[in-house]
């Protein structure tokens, strides 16, 4: 085993390292409030399945918590909340994360059960057959969510060809003919010492976390060997999911206004999105200026965008602007909810703020009052054992490096307003962008 103690970071936070023989990355840290979180992030989402098994990752997040060889169905519920303790999970595009958190107390007895479910799920066909209805019902009531169709609209827009344009539940006809053998293999493949960040934050000592973890984990051999017993448990035969197709180059900028229009008989008024595709985060310098710009756009009443077209001009009930940042590409975008006869009115005028930024400097009141937000927002994110642990665990597990969640403020404030009208610049083109509009009828 291997540690490290992360050097040059904010007091706030001590971090340290440490790698295991099997592969497994720990970051622990001891932090003086009265519970303890256990974050495991693996590097497997959406993104890496293949067209045939969409949604298999988020699938398997549900048949996690459905036993092991150890512990019966419902089992690891019942000794989790008689503890008072809370547990839960997530998929995303780009990872699928476990969590739990519990009092100092009782880490040592819940943590090896948490590991135990993501390590070792039974996967039993009767099972898997349950929770398939649970998984089809979510993506039915996805379906039925305006916010959401409006969103998947932004998606397949904004990523033509790319994996990301897919949905992270999956497609209901693919999700009513996967095959239990299919999930157990994807089990195997993906889910590895290896490809995994443990995070663990609390009020214990750093040798006791990380002692927990460790042994937890001791079934598991290093690297090496656990991929050849995981190749002997693997279906050969199996149709999915030992080759995923992968695209790691972004997709290429917009060269024209590109424009797709659909009608939801459920919505009260029009949505406007208007995208830009920008680096990600495997070009995550870049996305600095961007996070910027975005809020000088729209984050709160004081912002450009906000003050203008709802607030004096009273074209829009809602604006905002995001700055999305995916491992492997961006998506800018601005997105307002107006009447239907508004919608051309809206256009135009995101179209000139988008122009005054290409063309005239932000002020630096401007600057700082983004700059003293991302700093409040970090302060905020380090307040609680879980706030702390999915912080590392993003950083470490998308990028594998913890430094860029202590530097983002730096980054952020190093900005001036000649980076900003650059980005502006080079990747907000008044002239070539994606146009999502959903009207009521």
């Amino acid at each position: 085993m291997t540690s490290s103690t992360l050097t040059k970071l904010p007091r706030l936070n001590s971090p340290q390292l440490h790698h295991l023989p099997n592969g497994l990355t720990i970051v622990a840290e001891q932090m003086p409030v009265d519970a303890v979180n256990l974050n495991m992030w693996l590097n497997v989402g959406s993104y890496v399945e293949p067209d045939a098994i969409n949604g298999m990752a988020h699938f398997l997040e549900h048949m996690v918590f459905k036993g092991t060889e150890r512990l019966i169905s419902g089992e690891f519920e019942r000794r989790i909340e008689e503890r008072g303790a809370v547990t839960n999970a997530g998929t995303s595009q780009d990872y699928t994360h476990y969590y739990l958190t519990c009092a100092p107390k009782d880490f040592g007895k819940l943590a090896p059960l948490q590991i135990d479910v993501v390590l070792n799920p039974k996967i039993a066909d009767d099972a898997f057959e349950r929770e398939r209805l649970v998984v089809l019902e979510e993506i039915r009531r996805s379906e039925d969510n305006p916010r959401r169709r409006v969103f998947t609209r932004l998606m397949e827009l904004g990523f033509a060809d790319s994996p990301y344009r897919r949905a992270v539940l999956g497609e209901e006809a693919v999700i009513s003919q996967l095959q239990a053998q299919q999930m157990r293999d994807f089990h195997g493949n993906w889910y590895k010492p290896q490809s995994m960040t443990a995070v663990v934050v609390g009020n214990l000592p750093v040798e006791e976390l990380i002692g927990v973890v460790t042994e937890a984990f001791n079934d598991y051999g290093d690297s090496q060997e656990l991929d050849q017993k995981l190749n002997q448990k693997l279906n050969i035969q199996s149709t999915c999911l030992n080759q995923p197709i992968i695209r790691n180059c972004p997709e290429n900028p917009f060269t024209e206004v590109v424009r797709q229009e659909y009608i939801d008989e459920t919505l009260q008024q029009a949505r406007l999105i208007m995208l830009w595709k920008v680096p990600g985060l495997n070009q995550l310098n870049q996305t600095y200026p961007l996070d910027i710009l975005s809020g000088i756009l729209g984050h709160g009443r004081t912002s450009r965008l906000v003050r203008d077209l709802r607030e004096e001009r009273g074209l829009v009930s809602h604006i905002s602007a995001s700055n999305m940042n995916l491992q492997n590409q961006g998506l800018f975008y601005i997105s307002a909810q107006c009447a239907v006869e508004n919608i051309p009115d809206v256009e135009a005028a995101i179209l000139q703020h988008i122009h005054t930024l290409q063309t005239e400097l932000v002020s630096e009141a401007e600057i700082i009052r983004i700059r003293k937000k991302v700093a409040n927002r970090f302060i905020f994110s380090n307040e609680t054992p879980s706030d702390r642990a999915g912080l590392y665990g993003f950083y470490q597990s998308l990028i594998g490096d913890l430094e860029p969640a202590f530097n983002y403020p730096t980054h952020i404030q190093s900005q001036d307003a000649v980076d900003l009208m650059q980005a502006a610049k080079e990747y907000l083109s008044p002239e070539a962008y994606g146009v999502v509009v959903v009207k009521p009828n």
